[in-house]
């Protein structure tokens, strides 16, 4: 397989983007200017290992590159770190590194720091392990060139590596940051959790946790002569409620804002000043259940656990009014999906549809299954991360009571319960995901496959299948996925694997919802994604 044809592999999802409106662009930079923008959560550390999160992927892909980055018109893979790749052997990938790059303390980037970023980052903390699947070794040409050595054959290695940023290897020794610390499982906080130190257009320059972050432009960036931002600071302020962001919206405390509150898109759009952008995401939002404890953490059932039943998870799918959902809560800005991918990534299929909302067939489900009177359980659901979150998690709640499930919502901001979830701390609760590769690949090995324990018994990965769906079948098929060079045999492989998901209702998906920016007439220009990435260097204020 040529070059050519892998990089078509990371080009899967063209055209997705399609606003409705897209801000006016402008080709001449005006005097240097300040962004200040806002969204509902914060940013969970400044490294970026420690959460898989698109939030703080996005934020801090500005100030650490992978080795390509992703177009954010097209998706389509370019060079980064790398100038060019190629496969040597069937199980060897060569990457050529750019050459006069330089970390923002002024220190070389070089072979050494790819291969200690490749340690770093499947390290006992990180939440990004899976970059480098089936990779048994990473090793130095020389200065600018290394090998990437895998099991088998991967023909999508490198698909996921634009949010995947490279550490400087002396910086991290110097700091004692050579491993990932998460505070919210415990860990002491290290160096690398509130400073920064990569290669990209902006320099971390202060962090004030739930309060502000900012950034500078960094002077030195290698490709600073392609792109023509006049953006020299930024000023990230999280501001969870939505009636204080559009607040400091209209008033013009900020520049920018995501997510757009649905309820406030024709008042932004009708304020003279301000304007809403909004695309396709490829985000699908989701209820997951907790599959494997014999008994579930927080439910009134004793003895056993009701979502070993596929019954009792169906139940639960065909109890949720998602037509309901998608105009009374998301008011259309959302596409119900039968998938745990959306349209735009690769193996999406038209042909899987979702099963109907009937209350009466949910209740006999749940009669067969031995709960004609239903039971209680707790759904936990995040409050500043997803589009109307929270309301759509009330929402099933009352759905729910109408098939004689009582449930206890629980609700927190998503740097505390994502936490509670890597621990599977959960028994039913709500996430979204984006596949950063644009393949089927990504959630069928992050959410579906089976997780791995140790000899404790103990799960040793615990991104991202929190309810540990388990299926053998499913399994056989996603390790076929990983390293068939085929693409007819791949596809077939794919839509199989997915069947099986669908069929055993592994989760709930909801929607693949809209994204919904929104810039005053401060901002000249900036490129929207599908992605749902802010990527400041595309930014030009007027």
């Amino acid at each position: 397989m040529n070059r050519t044809m892998l990089t078509a592999l990371g080009m899967l999802a063209l055209g997705l983007l399609g606003s409705t409106a897209i801000v006016a662009t402008t080709t001449t930079p005006a005097a240097a200017k300040t962004l200040k923008w806002a969204s509902q959560g914060d940013l969970n550390s400044a490294d970026p290992y420690m959460r898989n999160q698109t939030l703080s992927l996005s934020i801090m892909s500005n100030v650490y590159e992978g080795l390509i980055r992703r177009n954010p018109k097209t998706l389509a893979i370019e060079p980064g770190l790398a100038e060019k790749w190629e496969i040597v052997e069937p199980t060897r990938w060569r990457f050529h590194l750019r050459k006069g790059v330089k970390f923002h303390d002024g220190k070389p980037f070089t072979a050494d720091d790819v291969v200690f970023s490749a340690d770093r980052v499947r390290s006992k903390g990180s939440d990004l392990k899976g970059r480098l699947p089936g990779v048994k070794e990473v090793k130095k040409v020389d200065d600018h060139t290394v090998d990437f050595v895998t099991e088998k054959p991967n023909p999508i290695l490198h698909v996921e590596w634009a949010t995947w940023g490279i550490f400087s290897k002396a910086w991290s020794e110097d700091n004692k940051a050579t491993e990932v610390a998460d505070p919210t499982k415990g860990d002491a906080p290290n160096f690398a959790t509130t400073n920064a130190n990569g290669t990209g257009p902006f320099m971390l320059k202060s962090r004030e946790a739930d309060v502000k972050t900012v950034f500078v432009a960094n002077p030195n960036w290698w490709a600073k002569d392609q792109f023509k931002t006049n953006v020299t600071e930024v000023i990230f302020t999280p501001i969870k409620s939505a009636p204080t962001r559009v607040a400091a919206l209209l008033s013009g405390e900020i520049d920018f804002m995501e997510p757009v509150p649905v309820q406030d898109i024709d008042r932004i759009n009708n304020n003279k000043g301000t304007r809403v952008i909004s695309s396709p995401e490829t985000r699908v939002v989701y209820f997951g259940f907790d599959h494997h404890r014999d008994e579930l953490m927080y439910s009134s059932v004793k003895g056993k656990n009701p979502f070993k039943d596929k019954r009792v998870r169906q139940a639960f799918l065909q109890a949720i009014d998602i037509q309901a959902i998608k105009t009374k809560v998301m008011r259309n800005m959302a596409e119900p999906s039968a998938m745990m991918i959306g349209k735009g990534i690769h193996g999406w299929e038209e042909s899987f549809k979702r099963l109907p909302y009937n209350p009466d067939a949910a209740k006999k489900l749940l009669a067969d299954a031995g709960y004609p009177n239903g039971f209680e359980v707790q759904l936990d659901c995040p409050n500043d991360r997803y589009v109307n979150d929270e309301p759509i998690c009330q929402a099933t709640v009352g759905m729910l009571q109408r098939i004689g499930v009582k449930v206890n919502l629980v609700t927190k901001s998503n740097t505390v319960l994502f936490g509670e979830y890597q621990k599977m701390e959960t028994s039913f609760y709500m996430l979204g995901w984006a596949p950063g590769s644009y393949d089927s690949w990504n959630p069928m090995q992050f959410l579906h496959r089976t997780v791995a324990t140790g000899p404790d018994g103990k799960p040793t990965a615990t991104c991202c299948n929190y309810g540990r769906w388990s299926n053998k079948p499913f399994d056989e098929l996603v390790d076929r996925i990983a390293q068939e060079t085929d693409q007819k045999k791949r596809d077939a492989l794919i839509h199989d694997a997915w069947k099986i998901a669908i069929d055993e209702v592994a989760y709930i998906p909801l929607h693949q919802q809209t994204i919904a920016w929104s810039a005053r007439d401060t901002i000249a220009h900036l490129e929207p994604h599908a992605g749902n990435e802010f990527l400041w260097w595309y930014v030009q204020m007027k």
